[in-house]
């Protein structure tokens, strides 16, 4: 009796596997069908001439993205053939950020984006709604998902404080003459809300977030060295003292500044020497006017 157990048993675990990688497979591949659609409208978002027609692409983006979103397991599946996005996961891998951009006729960009949480069951989807232009002090601004200060991020840093955040470093395509650089907060309340800006900063300016502005001639250098829990940029100024209230003229100067992370918090450091940063470069988004050829994503 025992044995006939066992064998039933085994039989019914045997199937259980078969039946769970039987839906895995069929998930993959409906993931690997929106992925597709997904791919192309994001060419379209990027490459139509005219602005409606990259805004109805992006439309039509977002409804194909949160029906993939649904199928199950989606949390796990990379998407990376569609370019448009960047996608991050939290170190601890409990959410991870979807973030994109649209360009505006007028050369300035409109951010769309959403957090995906790492559940097990139903889809829990905190959507990202860009508020950049109506928020007047950003810095000094918390916020929450629905007055998101937009972002393109291509780095998420686990901060083990007594109350646990998130740093993110994002690219923000600006106006025709300017580009930014943020420095984000993110952090959730206890019902799971996700929280933007918190007062980390140990500066002079207390500020909620950090923005850097800079001429969209220039690159700037902003990455995170985990070696040294250590935020490192370039130091920004104007090629003239005459030019010191206009940002959109400012450019690195071949020196450097940094946050270091004390504490659960970041200290603000200047004059950084260089020569003792590891030389790898993160992945940082590189701003599209700038490499059209690469980033134009044609039959890619």
């Amino acid at each position: 009796m025992k044995r006939f157990l066992l064998f039933a048993f085994s039989l019914l675990t045997c199937y259980h596997c078969f039946a769970q990688h039987a839906d895995e497979s069929a998930n993959t591949k409906q993931l690997q069908v929106f992925q597709d659609s997904l791919a192309d409208l994001g060419k379209a978002m990027v490459n139509k001439e005219a602005g409606p027609e990259r805004i109805n692409a992006n439309y039509q983006f977002i409804k194909a993205l949160v029906t993939a979103l649904k199928v199950p397991n989606s949390y796990n599946f990379p998407f990376d053939s569609v370019k448009a996005v960047t996608i991050v996961n939290s170190p601890d891998n409990t959410f991870r950020i979807i973030s994109w951009h649209v360009t505006n006729d007028d050369d300035s960009y409109r951010f769309y984006g959403a957090i995906q949480m790492n559940t097990n069951g139903a889809l829990h989807l905190i959507p990202l709604e860009d508020y950049s232009p109506l928020l007047k002090n950003p810095e000094d601004s918390v916020v929450d998902n629905r007055k998101w200060y937009g972002a393109q991020y291509y780095k998420i840093i686990k901060v083990a404080a007594e109350k646990p955040y998130y740093v993110m470093l994002g690219w923000k395509g600006y106006t025709a003459d300017a580009t930014k650089k943020v420095i984000e907060v993110l952090s959730f309340n206890q019902k799971g809300a996700a929280v933007f800006g918190m007062p980390v900063f140990d500066n002079k300016k207390g500020q909620k977030r950090i923005i850097f502005e800079y001429t969209r001639q220039a690159s700037m250098l902003l990455k995170y060295i985990p070696e040294q829990h250590l935020i490192v940029f370039d130091h920004l100024s104007p090629p003239d003292n005459k030019y010191k209230n206009r940002p959109e003229m400012y450019g690195p100067d071949l020196t450097y500044d940094g946050l270091r992370l004390k504490n659960g918090r970041w200290e603000f450091v200047q004059d950084m020497d260089m020569r003792n940063v590891p030389s790898e470069q993160d992945n940082n988004y590189i701003d599209p006017k700038k490499s059209a050829d690469s980033i134009k994503m044609t039959g890619q």
